[in-house]
């Protein structure tokens, strides 16, 4: 799954690299490394603009927008279960009602440094194996790109309107997103292996987010594209060793911590969480 991610790329730096027309520096969001559901995150996606000088042109334009992570369907009577829509599976996308109409034409891209994911310390688990009620402590991990690039998650993107408010109102219309998921790799990770600790994503969770190369970027964001036999093959899992996982301290468990320090990688998981 995708529960939790860092995102500290400047807007200027995602602009240049997924060739972004359009972004209003009034969107811009600060550096964030724990990037939790219910937040503001940068999204690219495509289409038409409503105002300015291009509204009248029906060609669809590449933007760089802050969206709320947590997806609402337009058809909600209220947003409260948005938190809990931060993921979609990628093997039912195109079936549940919540997802089936933007998969079609609403997809975007997230943006990331990379996503945390938590392995319950196997020291821990046997407690629990034996019957003591002690809560497992939980080892997080990172997992990011080998070559340091942007990891560009599939997403989706919808709008919901509160009727509550009119239509002048800046909070009438919420636009959020959430983060497609598929399979985790059970191939070995990229880049030089560790002597202890998980040796695949797999090992860590069986889910992942969908990582999309830039050979998919085009072809995902293009929302012409709504015929879903024609998209089905976009979901398919990246290739293998693309990734790669370190421990980090426990610190990034809580929310409130937030900083460079959290992706700071450790010789070793901390102790009292090893593998």
């Amino acid at each position: 799954m995708c529960g939790r991610y860092a995102a500290s790329r400047r807007p200027e730096d995602l602009v240049g690299l997924f060739g972004v027309q359009k972004w209003e520096p009034e969107e811009t969001l600060a550096p964030d490394w724990n990037v939790a559901p219910t937040k503001d995150v940068y999204a690219v996606l495509e289409r038409p603009l409503r105002n300015g000088p291009d509204a009248d042109e029906p060609r669809p334009v590449r933007q760089l927008r802050a969206l709320k992570w947590g997806l609402v369907p337009s058809w909600a009577k209220s947003p409260e279960g948005g938190a809990k829509m931060i993921n979609a599976r990628a093997e039912t996308v195109h079936e549940k009602p919540s997802y089936r109409r933007p998969f079609a034409s609403r997809r975007c891209i997230l943006p990331a440094d990379g996503y945390y994911e938590w392995v319950t310390g196997a020291g821990e688990r046997q407690l629990e194996e034996k019957g003591r009620r002690k809560r497992p402590r939980k080892q997080p991990y990172f997992v990011t790109p080998v070559d340091g690039s942007v990891m560009a998650m599939a997403g989706l993107y919808e709008f919901w309107r509160d009727r509550t408010l009119p239509d002048e109102h800046p909070r009438a219309w919420w636009v959020t997103c959430t983060v497609i998921t598929t399979e985790a790799d059970k191939e070995p990770f990229g880049g030089v292996a560790r002597e202890e600790g998980p040796r695949s994503l797999a090992e860590i969770h069986p889910r992942m987010p969908l990582v999309l190369t830039e050979d998919r970027w085009a072809s995902w964001l293009d929302p012409a594209r709504t015929d879903i036999g024609d998209l089905l093959p976009l979901l398919a899992p990246p290739p293998s060793g693309l990734l790669r996982a370190y421990p980090v301290a426990t610190g990034v468990s809580d929310v409130r911590n937030n900083g460079p320090e959290l992706l700071k990688e450790l010789e070793a998981p901390e102790e009292g969480t090893l593998f």
